[in-house]
């Protein structure tokens, strides 16, 4: 096997601010997702979702969010 067959591949470069700022971002969305888990049938109503919206997303991984919320 020579050394050009094998193919080396980097992580990608990635700063510490960004790691710290996509770190900071989901521990806020684990924060927000735990607080719509605890919310009440009445509440989830007035927010206009359902009980079941609501499990849903709050069991969703912390990367896994709409590309929208992303600042």
């Amino acid at each position: 096997m020579s050394s050009r067959s094998l193919v080396r591949l980097a992580p990608p470069a990635v700063s510490l601010s960004a790691l710290v700022q996509r770190l900071a971002a989901w521990r806020a969305t684990r924060q927000q997702r735990r607080d719509l888990a605890r919310l009440d049938a009445a509440a989830l109503s007035d927010i206009g979702i359902t009980p079941a919206q609501a499990r849903a997303e709050a069991g969703r991984p912390v990367w896994d969010v709409t590309p929208s919320w992303r600042a």
